[in-house]
């Protein structure tokens, strides 16, 4: 999340907030991984505690974490994130959001399947404006893997992956092998056609990655990263994913 000058865009119950100063944003990717006091900031950051203290201020007034008394230590307080890190600015490209274009108004777009490439035009879109959308595609993957789980009726790994591998196939989703099951290791192929596609830009593994996490959750009570291994280019053949759980 730590973007240093990039813009980063955070969603809140009162609606899109913006950010662009790292001090801030190291604070907010900190606080992901549960409460901190003040004093673990100030640590965390390196940054002078008069200096947090205004970020804090700053954060909490743009709702986008909140202070409540420790439990353990009445005299102290700690922070807790209320906002979802949704996307950040990046360098814009048309490229290949125009290739996608074109390809949709050939005839060759119902041999990849039209509505994958509308799909794909989205990404793309977004990319072409600047935006990396990875978070919030995450985000929305764990919200329709935690729908689609409701389609699996085992509670054991090895039967719930069994299960999604035939869905996926049945439903034309794409393809996946378990390279192992401790940790879960799994290879993701063909992700909505991401590698028949002929255009070669950075593809739907964000979402992937939030579809096998929010499966893991409702269905083995779970919480957990599938962290990619290894980089997504035009030379890899599909996305490795590996289970940390937290």
């Amino acid at each position: 999340m730590n973007n240093g000058d990039n813009t980063a865009i955070f969603s809140t119950d009162i609606g899109f907030i913006a950010l662009n100063g790292s001090v801030k944003i190291m604070i907010l990717d900190y606080l992901k991984s549960g409460c901190k006091s003040f004093d673990e900031i100030v640590q965390h950051t390196g940054k002078a505690k008069s200096t947090i203290s205004v970020h804090l201020n700053d954060l909490r007034s743009q709702s986008l974490l909140e202070e409540v008394t420790d439990t353990n230590d009445k005299r102290k307080k700690v922070y807790f994130l209320k906002c979802q890190y949704v996307a950040c600015s990046q360098e814009p490209g048309m490229k290949h959001y125009n290739e996608m274009l074109h390809l949709i108004a050939s005839p060759h777009v119902n041999s990849f399947g039209c509505l994958k490439c509308l799909f794909h035009a989205v990404q793309y879109g977004f990319r072409a404006h600047g935006v990396n959308c990875d978070p919030i595609m995450r985000k929305i993957g764990n919200d329709v893997g935690a729908s689609l789980s409701r389609n699996f009726v085992s509670k054991e790994k090895e039967r719930v992956l069994e299960e999604m591998m035939f869905f996926w196939k049945e439903h034309d989703i794409g393809s996946f092998n378990v390279l192992s099951y401790d940790p879960i290791t799994i290879a993701v192929s063909d992700f909505f056609d991401c590698r028949s596609i002929p255009i070669k830009e950075k593809t739907l593994c964000s979402f992937a990655q939030g579809v096998f996490e929010g499966v893991f959750r409702e269905k083995l009570g779970i919480e957990c990263v599938m962290q990619m291994r290894g980089k997504c280019n035009d030379d890899c053949n599909n996305c490795h994913f590996q289970m940390n759980i937290l």
